[in-house]
This record gives C-alpha cells, sequence and structure tokens, in this order.
C-alpha cells in the first residue's frame, strides 16, 4: 500500500509504505517498495531481462522485433508519474500529442503525421488500440491510464496488421489481466492545487479456472490558470474517475477467455487560450469594454464564461484465445460509447460575442478474428479478419452574444451602421429591426456518420538459414461512410445575397419585379434594355457601385447545403490493399538489423461541420473582383451553370470547399539496427516516410477548411539508449530527428505550399532519464529518477510563415 503526498508543482513527494518512510522528490521523483514487490521491481529493472512485446502481433523481444517501437513499462509509467496518455510524449519523442481549445481536441502525431481533433468526421491518423481494441476517437483514448502492463509507439504505416486506420502509426495500450493470486495495489497522491489522485485495484481467484480484477481511479486537481474577470475561476482542472472490471476464465490449458467492461467521466474546464498576436478585431473588443490577455505564456485569461467539457467513455470486449498444436485462434469482440459535451467561449476573450454548444455521441462494434502459426519448419504466418461499425451524431450551434451585434456593428463602421440596412433605414434590407446579429442562435446543426468497413490481413514469415527472416504482409481494406448535414444559418443578414440585393433594386428602380424569372428574363433579352441590365450586373460586384458589399466579410456564417441532396449523394466508398516487404538479420546474438518497405492506407474523412461547402465543379460560383467576400459568388443572377443549379437547389451565398477529403496513402522506407550488449542496448532507426493525400484540417480564422495535401513526406531517425554503468544507474536517451515538407500541396487555403515545411513539426525531439534503485538489506528498494524532454521551435500555423 502506498500513499503519497505532493508538495510545489513539479513536485514533492513522501512515500510511506507499512510503517517504512523515506524522503523523496519526483523530480528526482521517488517510490519505495518492499519484500515481494521489491524483488519484483528488481527483476523488471534488470537489464538483461528481455523486454516483451507484441508490436507484430506476437510475443517477441524488443531486440527481435523488426519494427521501429519503443515501450514504456508499468514501472516507467509510476516513476515518471505518466497518468494519460498526454503524458506519454514525455518518454517517447517521436509521439506528439497536440491538445487545442478543448479537452477533447486532440491531436496523436507520429512522425509529424496526425489528425483527428475538431471534427468527428476525420479519424486519427495515428490508430489507438487498448487490448487490441480500437478506440475511434482521440477523445476516446485521454482518459487515465489504469493498471497499465506497457505501451507500445509503433512508427510508421502499419495497415498490414491492424484493421483499421493506421497510416501514421499504431499506440498500442496493454493492460494487466486478472491473476490467480490473490493481490492489489492502492495508491493516494495530494499535492498542491488541491491534488488528489485515488488509484485503487484488486484481482485474485473466483474458482482454479476464473479469476477476478476491478481497478478504479480518481484524479481531480484545481485549475492551473484563471479566469480574471470571473472572480478568478479556475482552468485546466482536473476532475475525472473511471473504472474497470475484468474475468479471466481459462477452462482448459489451451483456453482463455478474458471479459472486460469500464466507463470513465471527464468533466473539466479546458483550455488556456491567450492572444500571441493582436489582430485588427482587438479593438472592437476593447472599445466594447472586453478584456484579452496577449501574454500569451500567462495562466491567466479573459472569457465570458467558463468552458464545460464533459466525456462519458464506456463500453466492454471479450477476447478468446485458443491454442491447439501448432496454431493459436484469437477473436476479439468489443462494443463502445462515447458521448462528448462542450459549451466554450469561442472569441476567448471577456466579451460575450460568440460562444459554441457541441453535443457528440458515438457508438462503435468491432470483430477481430485472426490465427498465427508457431511451427518448427522455416514458414510461420498470420491471417486476421476485422470488422467496424460506427454511427455518429452531433447536435452542435454557435450562440450569438449580447454584445455581438455591438462588435460587428463597430468592424462594419460604427454603432447603429446595422439599423441603416433594417427595415426603418435609408438602404433597409427587409431585416427587422434588431435582427441582424441578435443574441441567440447564429447556427443550428444536426450531423451524422454511419461508417462501415471490413478487412484482410496478414503476413508470412520465411527463415531460410537460421538468423535470416524475410517477411511479407498484406492488408485489404473496404470503407464505406453514409453522413448527412442538416444546417440552418439564423442570422438574416447571412441569408442575403449582396450582389443580388443591389440587382433586384436596380431593376426595381426600372421597373421589373427582381424576383418573377419571367420578367428578369424579358429584360435582359430585349435589345433595348440588354445593355443596362449588363451594366447592373457588372455594378452588383464593384465595390465602387454597390456599397453593400462592405457587408460581405461579416457573413461568414451563411447556408452551407445540406447533404444528400439531389447532386451530392453522402456517400464515400474506398477500398485499398496496403502490402510490407521486410528482411531482417541476426547479425550477431547481440545485433540485429532490418530493412522494411511498407504502406499504409487511411479511408476518406467526411467534414461534419459548419465549414462543409460543395466541391468546385458541384458548383460554380461566380467570379468576384478581388477583395469582395466570396459569399457573393452565390448569387442567384451572376453564378453560371453547375449540377447544383441546374438542379434548382438554394445556393445563395453558397461558396465551394470540400465535403470529404479522399483517403491517405502512406509508404516508407526503413533501415534499423537493435543491439543489446553487456550494459548497453540501442536502437537505430533511419526512415523516409511519404503520405499522399494526407488529410489537412487548417484553420482558416473564422473555421477548418478539409482537403488532401498532394504529398507530405517526412525524413528523419530516431535513437534511444538504455546504458547500466553500475547496478542500479541506468540512464535512458531518446533523439528523434524530423526533416518534413510538403511535396504537393498547390490546392491549400493559403496558397500554393509545395515545398514550405508543414506546421507544428520540431526537428530535433528529445527524452531523457536517470534512475537509480537502491535496494536495502532489509528488502525495500528506493527509486529516484530524473527526466529531461525537449522540443525543438517550431511554426505554429501551417500557411502562414511569417507568424511567430
Amino acid at each position: 500500500m502506498r500513499f503519497s503526498i505532493s508538495g510545489l508543482a513539479g513536485s514533492s513527494r513522501y512515500a510511506l509504505l507499512t510503517g517504512v518512510a523515506a524522503a523523496a522528490m519526483s523530480v528526482p521523483g521517488v517510490a519505495l517498495a518492499q519484500d515481494g514487490t521489491a524483488d519484483e521491481a528488481v527483476e523488471d529493472d534488470d537489464f538483461n531481462d528481455a523486454i516483451i512485446v507484441t508490436a507484430t502481433k506476437r510475443e517477441q523481444t524488443l531486440q527481435e522485433t523488426p519494427v521501429s517501437v519503443s515501450v514504456t513499462s508499468a514501472e516507467t509509467l509510476e516513476q515518471a508519474q505518466i497518468r494519460d496518455v498526454l503524458d506519454l510524449q514525455t518518454v517517447a519523442p517521436s509521439l506528439r500529442v497536440s491538445q487545442q481549445q478543448n479537452a477533447s481536441a486532440s491531436t496523436f502525431i507520429i512522425r509529424g503525421f496526425g489528425n483527428g481533433a475538431n471534427n468527428f468526421g476525420i479519424e486519427p491518423s495515428v490508430g489507438v488500440f487498448v487490448d487490441g481494441v480500437f478506440r475511434s476517437r482521440t477523445v476516446g483514448s485521454i482518459g487515465d491510464l489504469a493498471n497499465v502492463q506497457r505501451i507500445e509507439v509503433l512508427r510508421g504505416p502499419q495497415s498490414t496488421l491492424f484493421g483499421k486506420n493506421a497510416s501514421a502509426g499504431v499506440i498500442s495500450i496493454t493492460t494487466r489481466a486478472p491473476q490467480f493470486d490473490f493481490g492489489g495495489s492502492v495508491e493516494a497522491v495530494y499535492g498542491n492545487f488541491n491534488t488528489l489522485v485515488l488509484k485503487g485495484d484488486i484481482t485474485g481467484p473466483i474458482s482454479d479456472s476464473v479469476a477476478f480484477a476491478v481497478d478504479a481511479s480518481y484524479n481531480r486537481r484545481d485549475g492551473i490558470a484563471e479566469i480574471i474577470n470571473l472572480n478568478d475561476a479556475d482552468l485546466n482542472d482536473r476532475n475525472r474517475w473511471n473504472v474497470r472490471g475484468q474475468l479471466l476464465i481459462e477452462p482448459t490449458p489451451d483456453l482463455s477467455i478474458r471479459a472486460q467492461a469500464d466507463y470513465g467521466t471527464i468533466d473539466e474546464a479546458c483550455c488556456t487560450t491567450n492572444v500571441l498576436l493582436p489582430g485588427p478585431t482587438s479593438l472592437a473588443v476593447q472599445a466594447l469594454g472586453g478584456q484579452i490577455n496577449t501574454d500569451f505564456f500567462s495562466e491567466e485569461t479573459f472569457l465570458n464564461r467558463v468552458p464545460v467539457n464533459e466525456v462519458d467513455n464506456y463500453g466492454g470486449s471479450i477476447q478468446v484465445d485458443w491454442e491447439t498444436g501448432a496454431l493459436s485462434f484469437t477473436s476479439i469482440t468489443s462494443y463502445r460509447e462515447l458521448s462528448n459535451f462542450v459549451d466554450q467561449d469561442v472569441d476567448f476573450t471577456s466579451a460575450d460575442i460568440v460562444n459554441e454548444i457541441r453535443d457528440q455521441d458515438v457508438s462503435t462494434f468491432t470483430q477481430e478474428i485472426r490465427v498465427a502459426s508457431d511451427f518448427d519448419g522455416p514458414i510461420n504466418f498470420l491471417l486476421g479478419g476485422f470488422y467496424f461499425d460506427e454511427s455518429v451524431d452531433q447536435d452542435s450551434s454557435l450562440i450569438t452574444g449580447t454584445q455581438a451585434r455591438s462588435f460587428f456593428e463597430l468592424l462594419a463602421g460604427g454603432l447603429g451602421t446595422f439599423s441603416l440596412f433594417e427595415t426603418g433605414g435609408p438602404f433597409s434590407l427587409g431585416i427587422d429591426p434588431g435582427g441582424i446579429f441578435a443574441a441567440g442562435p447564429l447556427t443550428i446543426e444536426d450531423y451524422s456518420l454511419d461508417n462501415k468497413s471490413w478487412s484482410i490481413f496478414g503476413t508470412v514469415d520465411f527463415e531460410p538459414v537460421e538468423g535470416l527472416v524475410l517477411t511479407a504482409g498484406f492488408n485489404y481494406t473496404d470503407d464505406k461512410k453514409d453522413f448527412a448535414l442538416n444546417h440552418i444559418a439564423t442570422d438574416p443578414l447571412a441569408n442575403i445575397n449582396l450582389a443580388d440585393a443591389f440587382i433586384i433594386g436596380a431593376l426595381a428602380q426600372a421597373g421589373v419585379d427582381g424576383t418573377d424569372p419571367a420578367a428578369v428574363g424579358a429584360f435582359a433579352t430585349d435589345p433595348m434594355t440588354a445593355p443596362i441590365f449588363q451594366g447592373i450586373l457588372a455594378g452588383a460586384v464593384d465595390p465602387n457601385v454597390n456599397g453593400l458589399l462592405a457587408l460581405g466579410d461579416l457573413q461568414f456564417q451563411p447556408g452551407i447545403l445540406n447533404v444528400p441532396n439531389a447532386v451530392e449523394p453522402g456517400r464515400t466508398s474506398d477500398n485499398d490493399l496496403s502490402y510490407t516487404l521486410r528482411v531482417a538479420y541476426d547479425v550477431s546474438p547481440d545485433l540485429n538489423a532490418y530493412f522494411s518497405y511498407a504502406t499504409g492506407f487511411k479511408a476518406s474523412s467526411v467534414n461534419l461541420s459548419r465549414d462543409s461547402r460543395p466541391a468546385l465543379g458541384d458548383f460554380i460560383p461566380a467570379t468576384v473582383p478581388a477583395g469582395v467576400a466570396a459569399v457573393v459568388g452565390g448569387s442567384n443572377f451572376l453564378a453560371p451553370s453547375s449540377p447544383i443549379r441546374d438542379a434548382g437547389l438554394p445556393i445563395t451565398n453558397l461558396t465551394t470547399g470540400s465535403r470529404f477529403a479522399g483517403p491517405e496513402d502512406a509508404e516508407v522506407f526503413e533501415l534499423g539496427l537493435k543491439g543489446q550488449f553487456d550494459r548497453v542496448s540501442f536502437n537505430l532507426a533511419l526512415f523516409d516516410q511519404t503520405i499522399s493525400g494526407f488529410q489537412d484540417f487548417i484553420f482558416t480564422g473564422t473555421g477548418f477548411f478539409l482537403s488532401n495535401a498532394g504529398e507530405q513526406s517526412v525524413r528523419g531517425f530516431e535513437f534511444d539508449t538504455t546504458v547500466e554503468p553500475t547496478d542500479g544507474l541506468v540512464f535512458n536517451f531518446a533523439l528523434t530527428h524530423l526533416d518534413p515538407k510538403f511535396d504537393s500541396f498547390e490546392g491549400s487555403q493559403f496558397g500554393d505550399l509545395t515545398g514550405l515545411r508543414p506546421a507544428g513539426i520540431p526537428s530535433w525531439s528529445i527524452a531523457t532519464s536517470a534512475t537509480y534503485v537502491h535496494e536495502f538489506d532489509s528488502g525495500n528498494t528506493l527509486t529516484t529518477r530524473l527526466d529531461y524532454n525537449h522540443d525543438a521551435d517550431v511554426q505554429i500555423l501551417t500557411g502562414v510563415p511569417n507568424f511567430p
């Protein structure tokens, strides 16, 4: 039993075990074990002990595994105080976890490749598997880690062994199974910011063939940041708990059934967002009395409400393992539910301008079956199948705040501007007084996605001579998605095309009803009036003639055209054959080398958001001069013929973009060297990795644009080493170098990005630690650990090279 008390951030701890106390510091961190636990700890930390991994879905030692993989053991998780997957990047430098404006908007990135935040229609390129069960959304993986045995981070495309998207890599989490000996542990931590962490587990036999395990954890902490204008309300707090129960049934030595069910919840206020570079709109915020913090690294911020992020994540799985002769069969069946609710101030100031609500639900069923051989001969194989069935539902809305109208009026020219264009004003557009940016829903959104996919995968190993293994692997995937988008833009200004308003007004002055197609057609074709009509059309898009065009930039939330419709069926269908070719050779008993070529695949992702727009070609907007808002192109008079217009679908203020991004295709060349010598081990991987059609989700200022980069590549190397200069003292050092670039990206929202470096990818990442374990004569051990990690400076935004 362990009780810990954290002190200052960093954090000082005191460990008390069965009446034996020792002072400790977590940087350095200290753990104290006694009796049998000490023996196990020493054995686990024995430098010559083999680390067993399942990166290839077979049990192998880390040295024998011909894949670039980093392994974090349960001991390291404890010593480094890694409580969730977000913390894992501190010991695995090729992994980065980007947490954005709320707790659920996180992205896992391996070797510079990763996506999936801010949009539940985009599955991550880095697949997360917990006990073989795929977690399809990042938010379903960010809870505290409970009773973990090890975490493997597999770098590079892993499609040939994992049944769902893994074009950039895999995070595989393995937890402890129930034991047939009674045991358990309790951990209690108290620290600054009123940190309180409680963890416990118990396991043991129910009968000779049935064992159970129950574990639970509770983690709370006051916020480490404050919302100054809301009475210093907490921000970046912790409030989460989870519980899991397991049964292990072994009716015969050859048959094992492991059933588990878990429930976890997160209810936190996250995240601190300060201003790095104030824009011109900040003056309008300040004119309304709003406050903005321009100290980017400050732990104080301004918001008009405390953000809410509630996550419920639960489900269960049954794994059956059966061995018969040289064959072993595995079946993993799972069902999971994920609920994510966000209520957040998205202007990130103390002014009440715009808030957002998202209510998202995901239901996922998976089934994996595989068979593996263990023949004495030169050939062995693994063959498997995977089925995936998921539904996503989202209700969301932008809410216009009480100061929104004044804020946008200041941007338009001054308070009172909008009344000029409302009923009773000199330039009335027929809008009720006070209607433009009135407080209330700005958008009302309902999105859904159904995804079904299946795959067949396998590998064959051929060992013609001892120590030389040739491997070929494949994965065939068939993936289908059906999606629907229903969106209502409630702001009356957003539903008026400013070019059409000018044209209708000008026609009225000429005595023509602009809403009568027959009357307009006659006026446009009459030789006497046709030149006048052409002049009206030209003036409609000329800012010097049509003063209404100045309002175009305020129409940032127009309608999107619901899907499915007569032109867009709301479906994607993809299939792909990925493969791996590898040669591995035991240079000596202590040195292994491998070379591999692998491809990977990730199916189309859907833009489930208010930023969804039809592709150019399905709709062709009118050409507008530079400086005129793009929404003007959605003119009923000016837009040329296109399938959407010809089908009679509404096009007012419609623009083009994307409904979905096509598949990602990855390939990697990799050369690896792994050595295990007396007191020294190392792993080195050199790679050249490319993803064609990388699904890039670029922030554009008021939304996100989903598109395929033509090609994005990264070259680099990963190196890690462990050195034990003397008994009990272990040094770990890991270094990653990445050199990424857009080989081709002509169609981005920021123009041609070809040849530029993608944002957010450091050139150098370092993770290093020193651990000292001292065993007392009593059998107790004292463990001291010091960790240091560093990332090189990175560009923050893609497409804005001069941004700090």
